[in-house]
C-alpha cells in the first residue's frame, strides 16, 4: 500500500517537474547571454525528475511495484509455473522444447557411444585379443538391444494401453481445465482443511520460501490442481518400461556374460574390470530409459500439446502481468515451493 502511494506521488512529482520545466523555458528571456550567472539559479524541479527516475527504476526492478498492485500476481504465477514444471519432462520426450523426440536422440547417442568404445578396445594395446573379441561381442549384443525397444511388434498390450490411457487422462483434463466448473471440489472435509492452510499461510515475501505456494486465488487452484495431475501422469509414464520377453532374453544373456567375466577376473586385472563396468552401465542406459517404437507416444505429444495451448490461454493477464512487472525473471517452482528468479530478490 505505501509502494503503491509512493510510486503515484512520484508520478505525479515527474510530470509536476516536467510541465513546470516546460513553462519555464517558455517565460526565459530569449536573449539571455550565455554563461549569465542568473540561468543557473533554480533547476530544483530537473533534480526531482532525476531523483524520480532513479526511485522508479528501483521499485520496478525490485518488483515493489508488482507486489503492490498486484500482491496475489506471485501467487498465481507460482501456479502456472507449477504447470510449466509439470508439463516440462513430458515435452522433453517430444521435438517441442527440444529439437527430435528424446528417444530419437538416445538412441542415436547410445550408438555412437558403442562405436566408440568398440574402437577404443580395439586399439587397446594392454587388452588381450580374447578380452577384446568378448567385448566387442558384449557391445554388439548391447546395440542390438535399441532395435528390439524400437520395434513395435514386440510391444506389450499392457504398455500400449498404458500409453493410450495416459494421453487420454491429458485430453480430459484439455477439456476440463477452461470451464468455470474446474477444478471440482472432491470432499468438504478437503476443502476445508486448504481453506484452514490458507489463512495460516503469509503474504508474499512474510515467509523465508518468498513465495507462499498454496493457491489463493480461484486460477491458482485451476493451475496448482492441474500440476498435481500432470505429475501423476508423469510418474506413472516414466515407470514404465518397454521391456517385452524378446528384450529381456537378450539383456539376461549379456548380463550373463559380464557376471560370468567379472567372477573369473583377480584383483590385478583392473584394466579389464574397468572396460567390462564401462559396458554394464552403457547396457543400464538404454535399460532405464524410456524407449519406446516410432509414433506410439503420437496421441501423447497431441495431448500435451494441446494442453499446453489451452493452459496459455488461461493464463489471461497473467502473463502480461509477467512480461511488464517482472522484468529481468519471473516465479519459478522447485517441488513444494516457488522462487523469485529474477533481480526481486536482491
Amino acid at each position: 500500500m505505501v509502494t503503491g502511494i509512493l510510486t503515484f506521488l512520484i508520478i505525479f512529482a515527474v510530470i509536476g517537474s516536467i510541465l513546470y520545466g516546460q513553462r519555464l523555458i517558455k517565460t526565459e528571456k530569449s536573449d539571455a547571454v550565455f554563461g549569465n550567472p542568473e540561468r543557473t539559479k533554480g533547476g530544483t524541479h530537473w533534480i526531482i525528475v532525476g531523483t524520480s527516475f532513479l526511485i522508479l527504476s528501483w521499485l520496478y526492478y525490485s518488483w515493489d511495484i508488482a507486489k503492490s498492485f498486484y500482491p496475489k500476481s506471485a501467487n498465481d504465477l507460482c501456479q502456472v509455473a507449477k504447470v510449466n514444471e509439470s508439463l516440462l519432462s513430458l515435452k522433453y520426450l517430444f521435438p517441442i522444447e527440444e529439437r527430435s523426440h528424446k528417444s530419437t536422440a538416445l538412441i542415436k547417442r547410445e550408438n555412437i557411444n558403442i562405436q566408440k568404445k568398440i574402437v577404443l578396445i580395439q586399439n587397446s594395446p594392454d587388452l588381450k585379443n580374447q578380452d577384446k573379441e568378448l567385448f566387442v561381442k558384449l557391445l554388439n549384443k548391447t546395440q542390438q538391444t535399441i532395435p528390439l525397444l524400437t520395434n513395435e511388434k514386440y510391444m506389450e498390450p499392457d504398455v500400449r494401453n498404458k500409453i493410450g490411457e495416459l494421453a487420454n487422462r491429458i485430453a480430459w483434463l484439455t477439456e476440463d481445465f477452461p470451464k468455470v466448473s474446474y477444478p471440482p471440489i472432491k470432499s468438504i472435509e478437503e476443502e476445508n482443511k486448504r481453506i484452514e492452510d490458507l489463512k495460516k499461510q503469509q503474504g508474499w515475501g512474510a515467509t523465508g520460501m518468498e513465495v507462499p505456494p498454496l493457491p489463493e486465488s480461484k486460477i491458482g487452484l485451476k493451475f496448482h490442481t492441474a500440476a498435481q495431475e500432470l505429475n501423476e501422469i508423469s510418474d506413472e509414464f516414466f515407470a514404465m518400461r518397454n521391456h517385452h520377453p524378446e528384450y529381456l532374453k537378450l539383456l539376461k544373456e549379456i548380463r550373463d556374460e559380464i557376471k560370468e567375466y567379472k567372477n573369473g577376473l583377480d584383483d590385478s586385472q583392473e584394466l579389464e574390470m574397468a572396460f567390462i563396468k564401462e559396458i554394464k552401465k552403457l547396457g543400464q542406459r538404454i535399460e532405464y530409459e524410456s524407449v519406446f517404437p516410432p509414433n506410439t507416444l503420437d496421441g501423447m505429444e497431441k495431448s500435451i500439446r494441446a494442453f499446453d495451448v489451452v493452459q496459455k490461454k488461461e493464463q489471461g493477464n497473467l502473463r502480461i502481468i509477467d512480461a511488464l512487472l517482472f522484468p529481468a525473471g519471473t516465479i519459478v517452482n522447485s517441488g513444494p515451493t516457488c522462487a523469485e528468479d529474477g533481480p526481486g530478490r536482491w
